[in-house]
């Protein structure tokens, strides 16, 4: 009976280790290319109107906590993180002392989540709100390194400190060519806050997002931790045209660009028999605008033919609208065929609200990737699962295996106990 055991065991060992086999093939070899430590601060506004009960019945600041500790417990392990604070410490009248109240809580390094945990904890709302010296501080902080750096800041109102304009600083920190990108949140913010904010965004590349609760505080600083963690790819400003013809040619790689409210921009690539186009479009509502909107993006022939389309909608809960396309140029008996010229139409659906500005025009962040069709590259483009085919294969088999293997466990385990 024992050895029957062993047996049983036996089998079921060797059933894992061959389903493991089979589906893992082995390592991938390491990539000898080390990226650079990217680096993130986020500097928080810990002023006295922090201290106002207007986020799911919640403190401002209670809802910057939360969103704080959760983000930490999430932060990739190869991003160096750090914390920096304004208005938390003076709790006088002066101005001028007001103004320079801006510290680093946590300092930019490997992550140590408890004690950054802890130092958040210790915060309470305090003083003013010097948001251009703070940005100053966070470039300094930042300052050194290969890799991608940005600053996240979080703040409910407008800066306190002119006519140190934040603005300015974060045009200055831009023009110094550091690479470094500012993001920032508005908490439950007012027009002039929000036109503030963005405005810094706009200096550096970066984003704004308005925030009216905690889930959705919780989420965006996330998301822009796990940015920087990103591989840095630097975009090539470019400019859209009305009409295919005269379109700018592009090749792989990423591009930004700005689109006015409805308006409709054209990009061309180039496409040898064989290959595949891949295109995807980005475009950032960074100021209010009405609700329910969309973006389009249409691969189009010199003829007016639509090949294929994107397509997304929006109804005014988010910062920024995404779609995408591919589209596969089959291979070519005529070894001397030309390159097929794909023209792409950006079109978005956006309005601006009451009193709003309308220029500039809307971010727009175009991808294109022009590779190697199914065809060429040995994948199952109608099945979407590229060079994943072989992989499906090996669980299919090891499925079958698994199957035998178990069903004769299974009658061997049945005559066993009928036996006994």
């Amino acid at each position: 009976m024992i050895r029957r055991q062993r047996l049983a065991a036996g089998v079921c060992a060797l059933l894992a280790a061959l389903t493991a086999g089979l589906a893992f093939p082995g390592p991938a070899a390491a990539d000898e290319t080390q990226q650079a430590a990217p680096k993130v601060e986020l500097v928080l506004d810990v002023s006295g109107s922090m201290r106002t009960r207007d986020i799911d019945g919640g403190t401002r600041m209670a809802a910057a906590k939360q969103a704080f500790n959760e983000v930490l417990d999430a932060t990739p392990e190869e991003v160096q993180l750090g914390i920096r604070t304004l208005g938390a410490n003076y709790h006088g009248n002066d101005r001028k002392t007001g103004c320079k109240d801006t510290a680093q809580l946590y300092p930019v390094s490997t992550l140590d989540r408890t004690e950054a945990k802890t130092a958040v904890a210790t915060l309470s709302p305090t003083g003013w709100t010097p948001i251009g010296p703070a940005l100053l501080k966070a470039a300094d902080d930042l300052n050194g390194g290969d890799g991608a750096r940005r600053i996240v800041l979080i703040s409910d109102g407008e800066d306190t400190c002119q006519p140190l304009d934040p603005c300015e600083v974060a045009r200055e920190i831009a023009a110094k060519g550091i690479g470094l990108t500012i993001d920032t949140l508005g908490l439950v913010p007012d027009a002039k806050t929000r036109d503030q904010l963005s405005c810094i965004a706009d200096a550096t590349g970066g984003t704004y997002t308005s925030v009216q609760h905690k889930e959705q505080l919780t989420d965006r600083v996330g998301q822009l931790v796990d940015r920087a963690a990103d591989p840095v790819v630097t975009p090539v400003a470019t400019e859209g045209a009305g009409a295919c013809s005269s379109a700018p040619s592009l090749k792989s790689g990423l591009y930004t660009d700005r689109e006015e409210f409805g308006q409709q921009r054209w990009y061309k690539v180039a496409v040898e028999p064989g290959q595949e186009v891949r295109a995807s479009v980005s475009v950032a509502d960074d100021r209010a605008v009405n609700p329910d909107y969309g973006v389009l993006l249409r691969a189009v022939t010199l003829h007016g033919r639509e090949i294929v389309r994107g397509e997304a909608a929006g109804d005014g809960r988010t910062d920024v609208i995404s779609t995408g396309l591919r589209y596969p140029r089959p291979e070519s008996d005529d070894e001397n065929a030309s390159a097929e010229t794909v023209c792409l139409q950006v079109t978005n659906s956006f309005s601006a609200a009451a009193g709003v500005k309308t220029t500039p025009g809307l971010p727009l962040e175009l991808t294109v990737d022009v590779v190697d069709g199914p065809s060429k590259a040995g994948d199952v483009a109608s099945f979407g699962l590229g060079r994943g085919w072989w992989l499906l294969g090996a669980l299919v088999l090891a499925g079958f295996v698994a199957g035998l293997l178990w069903g004769w466990v299974s009658r061997w385990r049945v005559a066993v106990w009928r036996t006994n």
